[in-house]
């Protein structure tokens, strides 16, 4: 499950990369340079772990990066405040109430953002927490 979940989503992320140099906007995220870039970057390490990595790995993989997802929208949303976006090509984008800048001007997430970052996070989890995997041969 782990090295399908990886796989899968790891094409999401090129994808919503590639999109996001398009349309910043997108389903009501703020995809900047660097968020596009961030997604690329996670994409192509989870189709490693996807498609090249051991069982174990891609558990491991699936959970950690799970994690820190899951964590990263749940920051967001205690952490955000009401603003509206400073990135160059999103600032005409609506007021969001739970903006969280974090590098203002180039990485600030929204509302939409930290909802599929959390989102996110749980498939990942669910593709690590189902998958049993003797973690002993990812050491070996």
């Amino acid at each position: 499950m782990a090295k399908t979940i990886a796989t899968l989503l790891g094409v999401v992320f090129i994808l919503v990369g590639i999109v996001g140099f398009v349309a910043p906007g997108f389903l009501g995220t703020h995809l900047s340079l660097a968020h596009n870039l961030v997604h690329i970057i996670s994409g192509a390490v989870a189709l490693y772990f996807g498609l090249a990595g051991t069982l174990a790995a891609a558990r491991l993989f699936c959970l950690v990066f799970g994690a820190v997802y899951l964590l990263l929208g749940v920051v967001g949303f205690l952490m955000g405040a009401p603003g509206k976006p400073t990135i160059p090509g999103m600032t005409g984008m609506d007021s969001d109430s739970r903006l969280f800048a974090l590098l203002p001007g180039t990485l600030e997430l929204g509302t939409m953002d930290h909802t599929v970052h959390i989102l996110l996070g749980i498939l990942f989890l669910i593709g690590g927490l189902l998958t049993k995997a003797d973690v002993r041969a990812a050491v070996d």
